[in-house]
């Protein structure tokens, strides 16, 4: 029996790599993609895609009542909600945008869902809810969710919303929240692809603060394979922290890039570091591994170089993308 799954946000980064791991894992699944097509949106992502008996993409605004209610009108078993904006600075900007999208957005499709009964609503969230670490320690799923950006509160908040939802009306729900993710198709002005195209032109390589801010990195299609077994696999209620085991400091990972690049190290400079900038995150998978044997595939130095490849034969994708970026700042 055909899975009919609505897909938020489905030419972003996470969203695009979604796309083409659920139709190679399944061929009774058939996505609707609803994107926006924002900065960080590029329906190019999926272009190969258009003509696939499978997908479907439809261009609207997730916190459009009419658009939404349209779509789930013509029959939705699953809600995957990637749908938000997401990059940090951005949403110190304008921090407006984020709320109407990452909030009202999440209440129009949960009250969609709730209207036409969905089997499930899986919320895509991100391990920023829960704010900055110390030196020591791991999110868990009790940890307490202490944003410190206009976006990560914009999703704390939708998280918030999404168990509401749960727990006031029964609507079945899961929430995902995932580390720093990388691998194809990211927007390049997110940190890993902006530095291998500023050191592949030669230009300066800007890093916040003294870069020894902590993430962990998870490769995009590990992501993609945790989120479909919590949707196909969990328990409703259930909140899953999907990490990839790979902590390591900004500056550092900037100097593996520029090693793989075969880069001198002389092209970093720092910059003045950006308000509120969380010091650390690191993700303990522990449940996930242990409740659906999810763990991650991917080596990490072996998915960095993977990566570095991808956008080098890739710079067609991603140029427009970033002269679009560079002309929006000015």
């Amino acid at each position: 029996m055909t899975r009919r799954v609505l897909l938020t946000g489905g030419s972003g980064f996470i969203g695009s790599n979604f796309v083409r791991y659920v139709l190679n894992e399944d061929s009774d699944v058939h996505l609707t993609n609803l994107d926006l097509l924002t900065y960080a949106g590029n329906r190019a992502s999926l272009a190969d895609l258009e003509d696939h008996p499978n997908y479907r993409f439809v261009h609207g605004d997730i916190a459009d009542v009419a658009v939404v209610e349209s779509l789930f009108e013509e029959g939705v078993d699953d809600v995957i909600n990637m749908a938000a904006e997401s990059h940090v600075d951005r949403s110190i900007d304008h921090p407006g945008v984020f709320i109407r999208t990452n909030i009202t957005g999440t209440q129009v499709l949960l009250d969609a869902a709730r209207r036409h009964g969905v089997r499930r609503f899986l919320q895509v969230s991100t391990d920023e809810v829960y704010g900055s670490l110390g030196a020591t320690g791991l999110f868990t799923e009790a940890s307490p969710i202490q944003p410190s950006s206009p976006y990560s509160a914009s999703k704390a908040g939708a998280d918030l919303l999404v168990q509401a939802y749960q727990h006031t009306f029964g609507l079945p729900v899961n929430i995902t929240r995932c580390s720093n993710n990388y691998g194809p198709y990211q927007f390049p002005e997110k940190l890993i692809p902006l530095m291998i195209a500023k050191a592949r032109a030669d230009e300066a390589l800007p890093v916040y603060g003294d870069g020894l801010n902590v993430r962990d990195w998870l490769h995009v299609d590990d992501h993609c394979a945790a989120i479909w077994k919590v949707l196909t696999c969990a328990e409703a209620g259930e909140v899953y922290n999907v990490g990839g085991h790979n902590e390591i400091a900004n500056i550092d990972l900037v100097k593996q890039l520029l090693a793989i690049l075969e880069k001198p190290e002389s092209l970093i400079t720092f910059v003045k570091d950006r308000p509120g900038h969380d010091r650390r995150y690191a993700i303990d998978p522990k449940k996930i591994e242990e409740d659906l044997g999810w763990t991650p595939t991917y080596n990490p130095r072996d998915g960095l170089g993977l990566t570095v490849e991808w956008y080098i034969q890739n710079e067609s994708w991603w140029r427009p993308l970033l002269e679009r970026a560079s002309l929006e700042h000015r």
